[in-house]
């Protein structure tokens, strides 16, 4: 093969490569957590203060459009459904890659859970790999999440798992991931207006300790050693929610894990008075994920709680922020609209479906 043969032969695998990347991206099946991901991706480089990461409790409980409006700190939830707490460190790398935040803030609920439990449904593995950009941190978060004995080749190469999506190719909102950097609207915020009630739980604040998983205090473990090695800021949650008194139990040995390597750890189902939770009005789905108006008041808790804890720069006015201006806008509308229909549920006793 001479010069011009391998000359053109690396330009012909180039055009390869970008094509089935790009299409990839775009064949990716559609939903909020792509929109999320490639939301984050879209975000100006060093312009986050905090990155959340962790499961479904983050993005309908936490407005970032909210914060930013009230006190010019810029948030966004890196997070999916059912998130296994061993993606949190890769999470971390990939944040890096492009932002500096001078806090991480990451929600406990899966660490009370087997691994063994949500690595049985690899679709919860995928809500993370099958969402990063392709590169090296990804390869590496792989080998991580998914056992030699699955198919990795179908996760390496996603296209392969979403080969059969090709209307997405006809869809303006997914043409435009080519790049897998398409904003958020929301800055990744869920606004909801369903309405599930629940009795509020009686495990709030209740003492007594419980080992969590063996393996999830190992991925807890090996966490905090990370942040440590890296310097990183970071606060841990949890979300108030429909608990059981087991996992209460675990969260007050989490308590004791966290609290000992010197970060802060926050269970608020110790504070549901001074959140103001209402279970039988503020839940989407009976004690999981709030509406829009629990959103209100967990944005507001978390607010205050930072404002007292540490130091941000109030960033309104600055140039380069007019996406989260337009996003506080978008929120107030989006809350205005979502009271009243919240509301008319309420009134009506027209509640959301209970999914089996």
């Amino acid at each position: 093969m001479n010069i011009r043969q391998f000359v053109k032969s690396i330009i012909f695998i180039g055009i390869f490569l970008f094509a089935l990347v790009t299409v990839t991206y775009i064949l990716r099946t559609n939903g909020d957590v792509k929109d999320r991901f490639s939301g984050f991706y879209a975000e100006k480089n060093e312009t986050l203060d905090i990155v959340m990461i962790g499961s479904s409790p983050i993005f309908p409980f936490y407005s970032a459009p909210k914060l930013w409006g009230e006190t010019g700190i810029t948030m966004y939830p890196l997070s999916s459904n059912v998130q296994r707490p061993m993606a949190a460190k890769y999470l971390i790398e990939e944040t890096e890659k492009t932002q500096s935040p001078s806090l991480y803030v990451f929600e406990m609920r899966m660490y009370t859970m087997n691994d063994e439990d949500l690595s049985e449904n690899m679709a919860y593995t995928r809500g993370v790999t099958d969402n990063m950009k392709y590169s090296v941190n990804r390869i590496k978060t792989i080998q991580a999440l998914v056992p030699e004995t699955k198919d990795r080749l179908s996760f390496y190469i996603d296209i392969f798992n979403y080969h059969t999506n090709w209307r997405m190719l006809t869809l303006s909102s997914e043409l435009k991931n080519w790049r897998y950097h398409k904003p958020s609207e929301l800055k990744g915020f869920d606004i909801k207006d369903e309405v599930g009630p629940i009795k509020m739980p009686s495990s709030g604040g209740a003492e007594g300790k419980r080992a969590v998983p063996e393996a999830q205090e190992e991925n807890l473990r090996n966490l905090l050693n990370y942040l440590k090695e890296k310097e990183h800021n970071a606060l841990f949650i949890v979300s108030p929610y429909n608990e059981t008194l087991e996992e209460q139990q675990m969260f007050n040995y989490i308590t004791d894990v966290i609290e000992s390597d010197g970060y802060s750890f926050i269970n608020m189902n110790d504070y549901y008075d001074e959140i103001g939770i209402v279970f039988e009005e503020d839940y989407a789905d009976y004690g999981s994920h709030t509406n829009a108006v629990g959103a209100e008041k967990c944005t507001d808790f978390l607010e205050n709680y930072l404002l007292e804890n540490y130091e941000f720069k109030d960033k309104r006015g600055e140039r380069g922020y007019e996406s989260w201006d337009k996003s506080y806008d978008l929120w107030l509308e989006g809350l205005n609209e979502a009271k009243k229909t919240i509301e008319e549920h309420i009134l009506n006793e027209d509640y959301a479906v209970k999914q089996e």
